[in-house]
């Protein structure tokens, strides 16, 4: 595979649209399916995890229509540096078959490297009455899947899978569920989908207690079906008790409110953990200014925004739209960072960003400490070992430690050759630091990268950024 390299650039200019949502995509296509009738997903972000879900939906009997051709332009996703910007988005019409109209798969769910895919379909799998397998790649297979098979056997799921269900494949074999009370341990949007997904076929009520605030786009996306959910958030702070509470009560069928054309329609905003690769590259490469146009800014996603505010530096969102998801315009320039502490709730609200906050932090006066991340461990990497391991190869004084890092700045980065561990977060912010490093930097495995974000590379080409893909 070609490596990506980088090197440093002068300031970066421009207004831009990231691709949609990468959340709101698996939701999106996942209650669509459920649901009653059409559905019309425009902006749906056509990445590897996404196309993972399209994969398993129709494996499960769905219809779904690529109404644009996206996801067949030339060389979309048959080479990592091909897709073009204009191939960001798709539209989906989603040919729901309501809640009992699922068959069961002829083959084993192939979910790629997606955890969204595996442990929210788990969830809805958990109320079939039939059997399924699910598998991934071996990164997939490496993360861990007790904490939704636990909840799901309790309300009546066999689960099956390496390590006493503790690992995947999953065999999963449902129905007859009974709604639970669940504190989850910690606050997972991933777990809670699953638990509440799986409550839509439950008898009685299932109620999810989460300790602080995990993203809530499952919520949203239920009411926007016509799904009565009730969501109780404790006055903050929260001194004793779950953050928030939610509750629902099986059996309730999916209908949204429909068009002129009778189809239901979602209109996918742009990823904010997408967004945060250019923002930070604005924030830090001298001179440099960027708009990023229609970014989803839902409360429970905005805590990097939170920390570069904090840091010093120059935001302005604006323009907010009252959605069931709400949008703004955000601007960034060049600024003097200064280094912050990054702790508690606001890690669970960036935790998809830390790999590129920490490059900023490399640039900031003082110490940036990260704590409570032991989450960051588990993900499609060990993102606190990798971030640490790449960025110390190019002169970054960062020190590891159990849940999060150290970070001393400002730093002048070195090019160095890194690697992204298959990563595609991690890919993107190695990306990012080469941009104000001396020399050329070379990111290898850097394929990941449309994982989540294709047309990462046009893009920051088109504001200035010398990244190309190399043989």
């Amino acid at each position: 595979m070609p490596n990506l390299i980088i090197n440093p650039a002068g300031p970066l200019r421009g207004s831009v649209t990231v691709p949609g949502d990468k959340s709101i995509s698996h939701r999106a296509l996942l209650l669509g399916a459920l649901a009653e009738g059409d559905t019309l997903v425009r902006g749906w972000l056509p990445a590897e995890d996404c196309q993972a879900t399209l994969r398993c939906v129709r494996g499960l009997g769905v219809s779904v229509d690529v109404v644009d051709n996206a996801l067949d332009k030339p060389g979309f996703s048959e080479k990592p540096g091909l897709s073009s910007a204009s191939a960001l988005s798709a539209t989906l019409l989603v040919h729901g078959v309501g809640m009992a109209g699922l068959r069961e798969p002829a083959d084993v769910l192939d979910c790629g490297g997606s955890g969204t895919t595996m442990r929210l379909l788990a969830g809805i799998l958990a109320g079939q009455p039939f059997t399924s397998v699910m598998t991934g790649n071996e990164a997939l297979r490496r993360r861990p899947m007790a904490r939704i098979a636990e909840p799901l056997r309790r309300m009546g799921a066999t689960i099956l899978g390496r390590d006493g269900g503790r690992l995947a494949p999953l065999t999963i074999r449902g129905g007859g569920l009974a709604g639970i009370d669940y504190s989850l341990p910690v606050a997972s949007a991933q777990v809670k989908s699953a638990i509440l997904l799986a409550g839509l076929f439950a008898d009685g009520e299932t109620i999810v207690r989460e300790p602080g605030p995990a993203r809530d786009h499952t919520e949203r996306m239920l009411r926007a079906f016509g799904v009565e959910i009730e969501v109780d958030v404790a006055p903050a702070p929260a001194s004793v008790g779950p953050y928030a509470t939610i509750r629902l009560t099986g059996g309730q069928r999916l209908a949204a409110t429909l068009d002129a054309d009778g189809r239901a329609v979602i209109d996918v905003p742009a990823d904010i953990s997408s967004a945060a690769f250019p923002l930070v590259a604005g924030a830090i490469v001298p001179g440099s200014e960027i708009a990023l146009r229609g970014v989803g800014v839902n409360p429970t996603r905005t805590g990097l925004l939170d920390l570069l505010a904090e840091m010093g530096c120059a935001l302005d969102a604006h323009q907010p739209c009252a959605m069931d998801e709400p949008i703004a315009d955000i601007a960034v320039r060049h600024s003097r960072l200064r280094g912050v502490s990054a702790g508690g709730n606001v890690i669970v609200r960036a935790i998809d960003e830390f790999p590129i906050f920490a490059v900023a932090a490399t640039q900031a006066e003082g110490t940036t400490v990260i704590r409570d991340a032991g989450e960051l461990r588990v993900k499609e990497s060990d993102r606190i070992a990798a971030v640490a391991a790449e960025l110390t190869r190019m002169g970054a004084q960062i020190e590891e430690r159990p849940d999060g890092l150290m970070i001393h700045g400002p730093t002048p980065l070195t090019a160095a050759v890194v690697d992204s561990h298959r990563d595609h977060r991690l890919a993107m912010a190695l990306a990012v630091a080469g941009l104000v490093a001396r020399g050329e930097t070379v990111v290898q495995n850097a394929e990941a990268i449309d994982d989540s974000f294709p047309g990462f590379v046009e893009m920051m080409g088109a504001l200035g950024a010398e990244i190309a893909w190399r043989e």
